[in-house]
């Protein structure tokens, strides 16, 4: 641990719950900061962009820059800019996510019209059956690529869950027979982009959430090591039955920032006595 530099952080379940701050979080963000680490999010959640989030931490008294987001939003942009950005994109996401495709000079649409070669899928908060039926019909009736942001399947609120791009996928396909390529985790890509931004080698980085299947997976795709928060999706249940153990493991990261502050000591055995503390959680 007292090698890390980089911090790379899930928000929903990790940082965040619903609109509030994980107990610690604040906390934690402000030990790394100590220690001399930097932090950047890399967050699934493709319904604010980086300004909306810059607004939305500063509420909860977190200062951040905007070369501290890396979210899923911006990752599938960067593809979309690369490989679709002549082609007309039907959208299925949030008004900002849509919006921000347009700023970026992609086509997007929300109503069925020919010549759509793209079809587009993302966390949609104003979601209705006519939208699944209008990507049902393209999928079914045309072989437009199709692109989703994330492969979440819920995201965590104040009282529970709700249905995530994935399950909104899954609905599509049990329908179609069509899966998306999903951009975000557990894709390395946003690892990669925030190796490339900060120069830190993957030794030095690690990457922090609370889902197996995205989190931990994207960190095992980029080769960088991985810790698990208990305080978001999985459980210590799931941690075990995945096939890709995560480095560490800890109830939220109120317990990680306690791990980070003796490992930053210049005692010896201080890496030693973290590891095991935390796989003993």
């Amino acid at each position: 641990m007292r090698q890390k530099k980089l911090f790379l952080l899930d928000i929903d379940g990790t940082i965040c719950k619903g609109e509030g701050l994980i107990d610690g979080a604040k906390a934690f963000l402000e030990t790394i900061r100590q220690s001399g680490g930097q932090f950047i999010f890399i967050t699934n959640n493709a319904t604010r962009g980086t300004r909306d989030y810059i607004r939305f931490f500063r509420r909860l008294g977190v200062e951040t820059g905007p070369d501290q987001y890396i979210t899923a939003a911006y990752a599938t942009i960067q593809y979309l800019k690369k490989h679709c950005s002549d082609k007309l994109i039907y959208g299925l996401a949030t008004d900002s996510f849509l919006q921000e495709c347009r700023e970026n000079g992609l086509r997007i649409t929300t109503s069925l019209q020919s010549g759509i070669d793209c079809v587009l899928v993302s966390y949609d908060n104003q979601l209705n059956y006519e939208k699944i039926k209008d990507v049902c019909r393209l999928l079914t009736e045309g072989e437009p690529e199709y692109i989703a942001t994330n492969p979440d399947l819920v995201c965590p609120v104040e009282f529970g869950y709700l249905p995530d791009c994935g399950a909104i996928c899954n609905m599509i396909e049990t329908a179609t027979g069509k899966r998306p390529r999903f951009i975000g985790k557990p894709e390395p890509a946003m690892v990669e982009y925030a190796l490339a931004l900060t120069g830190c080698s993957p030794e030095q980085t690690l990457v922090v959430g609370d889902r197996l299947y995205t989190d931990i997976l994207c960190g095992v795709h980029a080769g960088v090591d991985t810790a698990l928060v208990l305080s978001g999706e999985a459980t210590l249940q799931d941690a075990a039955a995945f096939a890709h153990s995560p480095r560490y493991l800890f109830p939220s990261v109120k317990e990680l920032a306690a791990a980070i502050a003796p490992a930053r000591a210049a005692a010896p055995a201080a890496p030693q006595a973290v590891s095991a503390q935390v796989h003993a959680v």
